[in-house]
């Protein structure tokens, strides 16, 4: 039987239309998608979109709309441009749909009757941007450490999460279960919070309408990271299909951004345990894209949409981009030049002309078919090396890590060429000497298009069928396709025009 493997980035605000920011996320997370289906693991990969609160009604109204009209034409938006970025999402789930209310009403009944809800005043601190609450000491002079602007002062009678009660808990959680938050600098944090002593936070709202009601006080309808959070049960069937839901749960990686991690790994663990449901096995919280030094918002206008960046790269040429220019992890700086340099030196320079020049040597030497591949050629080690590199990398999450083991196999296929020189053989007339050395390097751009399919999925299937192979990368199962010498043979080849065309850097 398949293993289960069970991935999801956030659910995304729709107060706004998706950036890069965003797609940095989802981008990742359909990367260790297709990895983990190449290993055939049974694979659900979930995004979609978080469309109550007050930051949601708030921009309805602005744009003179209701919220279920401003949220039913935003989260198209995003459904577009995940498909544009070619994301293999298994789901997208909205937390306005019927399936997600009724799972929710179920999980706040869950944890009122565990004896955790309790009724009380709130007054305090509160910012719309992160739909989160904050104390005097944790504002930055006088503004959210998040959005840099003013919090609200509000006032009013709410339920309460009895978060206190789960503070040893969490820590006993976090002792036995030290993967649980990644990267360790996150789970130093989280700790850290935690060991400051955890206040029971607010739960419900009465000011707005826009949510989900509490079943046993529908006067209030539930704080929006109550409603939210539970996506992640709703979207495998929590409720509905228990099977399903044992299935999948609890979650491997939720991907999510630094600034929500408190939510994702202090909230969400205790509200879980409230319920008698297990906590997820990893958050992973990866650090911002920052444009100019700062991070993306709207209020600073410093947004860059994906389409705009897909019409000049492509939409592999922006995927790679994103997963091989920075670590996934800390906080990364884009800019538009960093990303010529990239596409040029790496799917131009070294991908795109390797596949360029074996393929037309291949065409003009060898008859346009794949000759023999050696058992014990030099590039095996090299491609051995990538296959490992490449596994060893994702298991930490180390996008770009694992991307730099497999185009090591592409400069060590492009120095062969250079020391072999097969247009010297060719032109002396050894022919088997010619076909040893193209063979090699053709069976070497088979496995770079299979382990570099998760990040190029389009190009690497391009280059697969070039080759003369059926089907798609995807369609090959791990480790065993990573196995020297699997290219048959005879196989037609196409050489075709250049993958990756270089761009101009002015």
């Amino acid at each position: 039987m398949t293993r289960p493997f069970y991935v999801t980035t956030p659910i995304y605000y729709v107060n706004d239309v998706p950036h890069i920011g965003h797609a940095y996320t989802t981008v990742a997370g359909d990367a260790l998608a297709r990895w983990r289906r190449l290993w055939g693991d049974d694979v659900v990969y979930l995004t979609g979109t978080d469309e109550h609160g007050l930051k949601i009604q708030r921009a309805a109204e602005q744009n003179g709309v209701s919220p279920q009209e401003w949220t039913d034409r935003t989260a198209a938006r995003f459904a577009e441009t995940w498909k544009l970025l070619d994301i293999s999402n298994d789901d997208f789930i909205r937390s306005t749909e019927p399936r997600h209310h009724n799972a929710v009403t179920q999980f706040l009944q869950a944890v009122y009757d565990a004896g955790d809800i309790e009724l009380a005043t709130y007054e305090g601190l509160y910012c719309v941007g992160c739909e989160g609450y904050y104390t005097e000491d944790e504002l930055v002079d006088g503004d959210c450490p998040i959005h840099d602007r003013p919090v609200d002062h509000v006032v009013e009678e709410n339920y309460f999460f009895k978060l206190s009660r789960y503070e040893q808990r969490l820590l006993d959680h976090y002792e036995e279960h030290p993967e649980a938050v990644q990267p360790a600098s996150r789970r130093n944090e989280v700790l850290g919070f935690i060991r400051q002593g955890l206040r029971d936070f607010s739960m419900s709202r009465t000011s707005i309408s826009w949510g989900v009601p509490l079943p046993w006080d529908p006067k209030h309808v539930a704080y929006v990271w109550f409603d939210a959070l539970f996506n992640y049960c709703t979207a495998v069937g929590y409720g509905v299909d228990e099977e399903q839901f044992a299935r999948y749960w609890p979650v491997d990686y939720h991907l999510v951004g630094k600034d929500i991690l408190r939510f994702h790994a202090v909230y969400w663990p205790a509200m879980l345990m409230s319920a008698g449901l297990a906590p997820p096995k990893c958050v992973f919280a990866h650090g911002w894209l920052m444009v100019g030094g700062e991070k993306m918002s709207k209020t600073r206008a410093n947004q860059i949409h994906p389409k705009d960046l897909v019409a000049e790269f492509g939409v592999d040429g922006y995927r790679y981009h994103f997963l091989a220019d920075q670590r996934f992890g800390p906080d990364g700086e884009f800019s538009y030049e960093s990303m010529v340099a990239r596409y040029n030196a790496d799917l131009a320079n070294n991908f795109g002309n390797l596949a360029s020049r074996v393929l037309n040597m291949a065409t003009s030497y060898c008859g346009g078919v794949v000759p023999d591949a050696r058992a014990d050629g030099p590039l095996v080690g090299a491609a051995a090396a990538a296959f490992d590199g490449m596994s060893a990398a994702m298991e930490r999450l180390d996008f770009a890590g694992g991307l730099f083991a497999v185009w090591e196999l592409i400069r060590a296929a492009n120095a062969y060429i250079e020391d072999r020189a097969p247009w010297a053989l060719h032109k002396a007339g050894d022919a088997t000497a010619t076909a040893e050395v193209l063979g090699d390097c053709l069976e070497a751009l088979r496995i770079v298009a299979l382990l570099a399919s998760p990040a190029i999925p389009a190009a690497s299937a391009e280059l697969w069928r070039r080759l003369g192979q059926s089907g798609r990368p995807d369609d090959e199962r791990l480790p065993g396709a990573a196995t020297w010498g699997l290219l048959p043979a005879g196989n037609s080849l196409d050489k075709g025009s250049p993958l990756f065309p270089r761009l101009d850097p002015q």
